[in-house]
């Protein structure tokens, strides 16, 4: 291609071709097409980065139907025949700092899973708030029950269940990324679709693998005395309380579960930190004595980690929606301190 160009403005030179003014023009041209290339890969690198896709029907450990939504920077890796976000992930990796149940790995949803294997298939899913409400297992389609699945026109990915017999809900959580973000935003949505009014709280529980340590931040106006609550049991030798922070390291031996009123939880493991933000409303009741946040910790031989977010209590009637916005930020780990850590991924820093 350069050579054909040099030749026809050689004509009026009375220089032989092998001058150095020749080759001089040759190479400007050879640099300028390799340029040129160059730029264009740099921009189409930069376009695929900065653009949002989703695939469908992706294998995923043992699963034909997992849908992955991708911005180049993080993916989210969802199977809805299970119902679950099953993964979080940085853009060419295999895995992320979601724990998923190697036991229950690539089987179909059954009506007990939580007695097939404990902790259930693991990942990211919704259960109503509070507890008591319904105590032990967790109720149908919030647990046990494949949800239907769309991708909207901006590439959303959105999971829809069927009708809770028990409380006359279907839920609906939409996930959406954005371009050159590292945070997945999934905005959970309660319908009440049947039945008499019934008073509920958007519960989002995150099962994560056994990280370094888990925090909550305190707030400077917390209800609570120290900043935590201590829903199960006081985890002396695995908790510290520090100003603004409170750490949790789980016990190998016993379970335990505190929470507080603050917005954030974060994780940090040996490769990642993952953040969760949510949109407390702090006017409003909140179930676990007021608790937006919560960590549960699993004993040995199910390491796993809960990160928990409950959204505002409130009674439902018959074609009424109540939504909670949680935001996942994942990033690279940098600083060997887990508390500089959490402080980065909360002040929003990468």
């Amino acid at each position: 291609m350069a050579s054909g160009p040099a030749d026809s403005r050689l004509e009026p030179w009375t220089h032989p071709p092998e001058v150095v003014g020749v080759n001089t023009h040759q190479k400007f041209l050879r640099g300028l097409v390799s340029l040129s290339l160059g730029l264009g890969l740099v921009l189409a690198n930069r376009a695929a980065a900065d653009s949002v896709s989703v695939k469908t029907n992706v294998r995923y450990n043992g699963w034909s139907d997992a849908v992955v939504l991708s911005n180049g920077r993080v993916e989210a890796v969802i199977v809805p025949s299970v119902g679950r976000w099953m993964q979080f992930r940085r853009a060419g990796q295999q895995t992320g700092p979601f724990w998923e149940n190697a036991n229950l790995a690539g089987k179909a949803m059954m009506a007990k899973p939580w007695e097939a294997s404990h902790g259930s298939f693991g990942g990211d899913k919704t259960w109503p708030a509070p507890q008591s409400a319904w105590n032990w297992p967790p109720p149908d389609v919030f647990d046990a029950a494949p949800l239907a699945f769309r991708v909207t026109q901006d590439s959303a990915v959105v999971l829809t269940s069927p009708v809770s017999a028990r409380f006359g809900i279907k839920t609906e959580r939409r996930f959406s990324l954005r371009p050159g973000s590292d945070s997945v935003e999934v905005v959970t949505t309660y319908e009440k679709v049947q039945g008499p009014p019934v008073e509920v709280g958007v519960w989002v529980i995150t099962q994560t693998k056994d990280p370094v340590a888990a925090f909550l931040p305190i707030p400077k106006d917390s209800k609570f005395p120290g900043g935590v609550s201590h829903e199960w049991g006081i985890p002396t030798n695995h908790m510290t309380v520090r100003k603004d922070w409170i750490e949790l390291r789980r016990d190998t031996a016993a379970s335990h579960k505190i929470g507080n009123d603050a917005g954030h939880i974060v994780w940090v493991g040996k490769d990642w930190v993952l953040g969760i933000e949510t949109d407390r409303n702090a006017a409003a009741p909140h179930a676990d004595g007021g608790c937006s946040t919560e960590i549960y910790t699993n004993p040995d031989p199910t390491p796993y980690v809960e990160l928990e977010t409950l959204g505002r209590l409130k009674t439902l009637s018959q074609g009424e929606r109540l939504s909670a916005t949680n935001r996942y930020t994942l990033l690279p780990r940098r600083s060997k301190d887990p508390v500089e850590e959490a402080r980065r991924v909360v002040s929003g820093g990468r």
